[in-house]
């Protein structure tokens, strides 16, 4: 599956401008918080443009800092996108961890060829189940699950549904 593909997928999970009161990221619009985006753009933006921001603004910022950093290209499909959905709300880092812990690699939070190996030699359908299963419990122990829960929950069976499907479709 291309970047384009996954990242309409994620995109579909994002939506548009939110500013929750209780949503650590402020103002985000298409999963793009404020801060991110100052550091991306290099200086201080408003509000405003943070509303104003539309999917071809973001994609090369999510195809560099969160698809990239995860080595999504080198991954089957369903795991790619998995992995990236996750390092799009929790952080690539931490979409490494959890992946790395799923195939028994080092938990170093930098995808190499160790951890892609382990990727290839697990069952596909095994490792999407098991990668859901650990984001979904990292997710309920967050504060804010109380505020945010469901809507974590029914974007982690969506991912899981789709990543699934896309073991079948190639």
């Amino acid at each position: 599956m291309s970047f384009e593909e996954c990242l309409k997928h994620v995109l579909a999970h994002e939506g548009g401008f939110v500013d929750h009161p209780a949503d650590p990221g402020g103002a985000t619009n298409l999963g793009c918080t404020k801060a991110v985006w100052e550091e991306w753009c290099g200086h201080p933006v408003d509000v405003q443009a943070i509303k104003d921001l539309t999917p071809d603004d973001v994609a090369p910022l999510y195809r560099k800092k969160y698809w990239d950093a995860v080595a999504a290209d080198a991954m089957p499909a369903g795991v790619a996108y998995c992995v990236f959905d996750t390092a799009i709300n929790s952080g690539p880092g931490r979409a490494a961890k959890f992946l790395q812990a799923v195939v028994g690699a080092t938990q170093d939070g930098a995808i190499g060829p160790r951890t892609l190996a382990a990727v290839n030699e697990m069952d596909q359908q095994e490792l999407i189940n098991a990668y859901c299963d650990k984001r979904l419990a990292f997710l309920q122990e967050l504060k804010t699950w109380e505020t945010f829960g469901r809507g974590w929950a029914r974007r982690v069976l969506d991912v899981r549904r789709t990543a699934l499907a896309m073991i079948t479709s190639g």
